[in-house]
């Protein structure tokens, strides 16, 4: 769909990280996972980006968590990091297939920016009486009340800056039970290395459900 989405909430949830809370538009329906193109003009320019829900559902309101890197942010990021309540974006989606689909266990491998799907889809998860893991990478971590939450909730949560750690965490993260879906959300290099560690751990890198962010 195409329509306009109205700011009800920014918080802080991290380094150079914000949640931005949207009220729902009439119609509107996304999956923990599925990812919106959101955008604005700006002195007379057009922009538009694509972020990644971080919500476990969308309800009256829906969450995107937006990492923004104070040496590299242009014009949209800044205003971005600047919104308030009421203040209003366009929006185009949901997309993507890489969605939370009332599995029974969820491991989400997450870089950087991916943690914002990993909270939502693990959360997702747990409400829904599952099991979840989630492998965190970053070196500055954002959303640490959330996945503390879920760690208290029976997840099993590893954050490490660490990249070397991937394999081996990967590996403690999967079951190879039935029911169990992979996904991975990053950066480009991070996705290369999160799959190499499913594949290292004998897990099935076809049937995970991954998104590069690029």
């Amino acid at each position: 769909m195409d329509t306009s989405v109205t700011v009800s909430a920014v918080r802080d949830v991290g380094p150079d990280t914000v949640a931005i809370e949207f009220e729902t538009p009439e119609a509107f329906e996304a999956e923990p996972g599925q990812f919106v193109k959101l955008g604005a003009e700006l002195d007379g320019e057009s922009y538009a980006r694509f972020y990644t829900l971080s919500s476990p559902s969308v309800t009256e309101t829906f969450e995107v968590t937006v990492g923004i890197d104070p040496d590299e942010a242009g014009p949209f990021s800044q205003h971005l990091e600047s919104l308030e309540a009421g203040d209003e974006l366009t929006l185009t989606g949901p997309f993507g297939n890489s969605y939370y689909a009332a599995d029974e266990r969820v491991v989400v491998l997450a870089g950087g920016p991916g943690v914002g799907p990993a909270v939502g889809i693990a959360e997702a998860a747990i409400a829904d009486g599952n099991e979840a893991a989630v492998v965190y990478i970053d070196d500055a971590p954002a959303h640490e009340e959330r996945l503390e939450a879920l760690a208290e909730q029976g997840a099993s949560l590893v954050i490490t800056d660490d990249e070397a750690a991937l394999t081996d965490a990967v590996a403690d993260a999967l079951t190879g039970d039935d029911g169990e879906q992979v996904f991975v959300y990053g950066f480009a290099s991070f996705v290369e290395a999160a799959v190499e560690a499913l594949e290292a751990a004998g897990g099935d890198a076809d049937a995970a459900k991954v998104e590069n962010f690029g």
